[in-house]
Parts: structure tokens; sequence; C-alpha cells
């Protein structure tokens, strides 16, 4: 075994840093370097030993979350992951972080801490795992740990069984993003005309931050962003995000694409996940579809985008060194369903041509 990920804890509850704790070293890739009460702390212990990632806490004595972050930027960047109950409560708090250099926003409880840990021993470890691979810039080996298999999109959506729709009157622009996908996807907004074709999104991130996420982007945006609602319609110039902690399909009626919001189980480890959003574009739009997966850990959206392609869409997928982590975008490519790799920048030029020849 390799070297492991070295982590600092820094939270003012001993049992949050407790709980923490039993999560992080049941896996044999992690190890708790130290743990700190306060940021005041927590920088002692870094002048005597680097850590590979810190998790943090926002409301602390002496010294707030945000404030001891952007020090560690502005001074020594070492990955951070906030976990707080802002970022659940305050979704505002949580982009805030994001903006100031945090590498993931993890949601913690006020009550049930120890059990909601355990809960989400998955995904905390490899939420750690993929801060890691942000410092290091490299893809490295790991070893799953050994949990019940985990769902594939069948849990929500069968399999593809006939032709997908044909003759849609618009073109719709699916995407997939993880760790690295709120910066990602601000530089594709953006990038957009007023008038482009409808998108419908999937972000990994907690319950109640997606509408502060997608009010902040519709601020800067010439297209309207927003969170997305049941039913809604897919229309031109508007971006729709998955609310956070259910799942998102795309629907056709008539000429008609809209989204239908659905609770779920995890699928993929995520809810909501872009292997849901993705086989149901492929579904319902088929041929009139184009497919964008971008920076983040794992393989959420990868088979879900070769279905896309099998059902005729056009698909593109975020290059390495414009990733904050290569992990979805690669698993994709390894399956061969995408016809673009692309730096970051390039993307929203390349919607557009090819939604021309559409």
């Amino acid at each position: 075994m390799g070297k492991k990920i070295r982590v600092l804890v820094v939270d003012d509850s001993a049992l949050v840093r407790s709980a923490l704790s039993q999560v992080l070293t049941s896996d044999p890739e992690i190890e708790i370097m130290a743990m700190a009460r306060d940021p005041i702390v927590a920088a002692l212990k870094i002048r005597n030993e680097v850590p590979d990632v810190i998790i943090l806490d926002v409301e602390m004595p002496r010294m707030n979350g945000i404030t001891f972050l952007k020090k560690i930027m502005s001074q020594h960047p070492i990955p951070v992951i906030i976990c707080s109950t802002l970022a659940v409560e305050g979704g505002q708090t949580a982009l805030s972080a994001l903006e100031s250099g945090a590498v993931e926003v993890m949601e913690k409880p006020s009550l049930g801490t120890r059990i909601f840990f355990e809960e989400s021993k998955i995904r905390i470890c490899d939420t750690v795992k993929a801060a890691a691979m942000v410092k290091i810039k490299m893809c490295k080996h790991v070893k799953p740990i050994k949990v019940s298999p985990k769902l594939t999109a069948d849990a929500i959506l069968p399999g593809p069984s006939i032709k997908a729709m044909d003759k849609a009157t618009e073109t719709v622009i699916a995407v997939g993003a993880s760790t690295g996908g709120t910066e990602a996807l601000r530089v594709l907004f953006e990038s957009l005309p007023r008038d482009s074709p409808g998108m419908v999104v999937v972000q990994h991130m907690p319950a109640n931050f997606t509408k502060a996420f997608a009010d902040r982007l519709d601020e800067t945006c010439l297209v309207s962003v927003r969170e997305a609602k049941n039913n809604d319609t897919v229309l031109r110039g508007q971006v729709l995000i998955a609310p956070g902690n259910y799942h998102m399909l795309l629907k056709r009626s008539a000429a008609r694409y809209y989204v239908e919001i659905r609770e779920g189980p995890l699928v993929s480890r995520h809810r909501p996940s872009v292997d849901v959003l993705f086989r149901s574009t492929a579904r319902y739009a088929g041929k009139n579809a184009l497919g964008v997966i971008m920076t983040g850990m794992g393989d959420d959206g990868a088979k879900g985008m070769l279905e896309m392609k099998q059902a005729g869409a056009y698909n593109i997928a975020q290059d390495k060194a414009s990733c904050v982590v290569f992990g979805m975008p690669r698993e994709a490519i390894k399956l061969d369903a995408v016809h673009s790799i692309l730096p970051l920048d390039k993307i929203a030029d390349a919607l557009l041509k090819k939604c021309r020849t559409l």
C-alpha cells in the first residue's frame, strides 16, 4: 500500500472530531494526522506537519472557518473540505467557501451527527480522496471499501428498450459535474449566449445548496439559471439545475421537453445522479441531445453517456488539464462514450457549433 492520505480535522465539537476520525480511519488509505478544536490550534499543528487534506467547520471560537480558509489559500494552499451545518442552512456560506478556495462542501446535521457520518462513510472517504488528488494533480488507484454493490440507473429508470424520440423541435444539452464543478459550470454558462439551447444539469451538491448556486449564476450569466422544479419545461436560454438530494429526469410530451424531479435511492453513490439524467436524455431526446461530462471523482455519468451516444447524441468530455479531478470524464472516455475531449474554455463554442448542425 502506498502513502496514506493525512487528514487534519478542525471542528470545535469533540463529538464531530471523534465521529469523523472513526469514519476516516475505517478506510485503509486515510489516516488522521491531527485534530484541532479551532483554527488557532490547527495553524500550530500545520507548522509542525502539513496535511494532505483539511476538513474544516465554519462556526468556531476565536476564528471563523472561512477566515481561516482564506489565510490557508493565501499562505500555504492545502485542499480544504468544508463540513458544517451552515453548508445546509446557508447556501451562500457554502458558495463563499468554494469561492475562497474550498475543494468541496459537505453537509453536517445539527442532530444525529455520529449516525449521519456512519451512513455517509463512503461519500466522506471518497470526498477526501478526491481532495487529495486535487493537490497532487494525479489520479491514483483507490481500492474500494467493501460495501454492498452500488445501484445503477436501473433503480430509477429501466434500461432502453425503445428508440428515443427523434423529431423533437429543440436541442437539449445535458451536463454532469462533481468535484470542481461549481467553478467549471460558471465558466461554461457565462460563455453561453442568451438564446442557447435549453440545458439540464446535475452537479453533485448538498440539498439546500443548489438554489443558492443557481441564483448566484443567474446574476452573472446571459442565460437564465435556476433550480429545477417538477414539470419545468426545458426552454431556450434557460439552465435547469437538479435540486440537491433529488434525481432529475428529462421527459417529453409531444414537442415539449420537461423535467421530472424524483426521490429514490442513491445511484452510482449519488442523488442526484448524472447517470439517471443521461439515461433519461438518451431515452427521450436521442439524437436531439448533446451531452457534457465535466470535472469530478468517480464514474457517475459514464454509463449514461454511453447510452446517449448509442441513442445518437453528441458527447463532449472536459479534458484532464482543465479538470480539478479527472475522474468522471476519464471513465466516460474509457467506455468510448464521447466524441470530443476539450478544455473547459472551448466547450461552449463546441456546443453552439454542433447545435447549428442539428
